[in-house]
């Protein structure tokens, strides 16, 4: 196996295990124990590693790597981002994507629903693939790697942290699959702009019950 290889099964391990849980937000990212657990040497994991914190998952804190635990500040710019880039995506895809891939899009959330959430990343996986079909279908590859970018940023908010978002979340593709599916344009669109809203808004909730309140003195800063 390659080094390119070995760094990519390396980095697909790591993000699985923030996926499960396994690693949480502020857990050290320690070389020589990931190493031992992934039976690699140090080069593959260190890609792995500096992929992870290029794309926002993990940040230096002292001598240390760590998962990175995301304000809600960021998560408003990343809402921001896509609330802005992916309605305009789904105009763009209407019409481009086949009957076919609506109908293999419809397929993996119905069957997502079936199975449930579980202590899996199939979720995750389900709601990546829902995402770039309609990105990629839009012709604009800058535009569908952004939004690639800022959807893994946020892969840490499943349905382990945001489980009111599960069946929702599932509903509302199937909402915007079968606008799609009719050629509503616009309605489709919109539909993406209140499922984006909705994940936004849950996350906050969350974050607002696990964040400590600021304090007097940080208010009069």
């Amino acid at each position: 196996m390659s080094g390119k290889t070995l760094a990519a099964t390396a980095y697909r391990e790591l993000i699985k295990r923030i996926l499960e849980g396994a690693l949480k937000p502020g857990d050290t990212l320690q070389e020589t124990r990931l190493c031992a657990d992934l039976d690699m040497s140090r080069t593959p994991v260190r890609e792995a590693i500096a992929r992870i914190r290029s794309e926002g998952l993990a940040e230096q804190a002292g001598r240390f790597m760590r998962v990175r635990r995301i304000n809600p500040e960021e998560i408003d710019e990343i809402f921001f981002l896509r609330r802005t880039l992916e309605p305009d995506a789904v105009r763009a895809a209407t019409g481009r994507l086949t009957s076919q891939q609506i109908d293999t899009l419809e397929a993996e959330v119905r069957a997502l629903m079936q199975k449930g959430p579980h202590e899996d990343d199939l979720q995750w996986h389900v709601d990546q693939s829902f995402h770039m079909a309609i990105a990629v279908a839009a012709g604009n590859a800058a535009a569908a790697k952004v939004i690639q970018d800022l959807h893994m940023r946020t892969c840490i908010f499943d349905h382990r942290v945001v489980p009111e978002r599960f069946a929702r979340g599932c509903e509302e593709h199937l909402a915007l699959l079968s606008a799609l599916r009719s050629g509503q344009r616009d309605e489709a669109a919109a539909l993406m702009g209140a499922h984006l809203d909705h994940a936004r808004d849950a996350i906050f909730a969350h974050l607002d019950k696990v964040l400590p309140a600021p304090t007097e003195k940080a208010l009069r800063t």
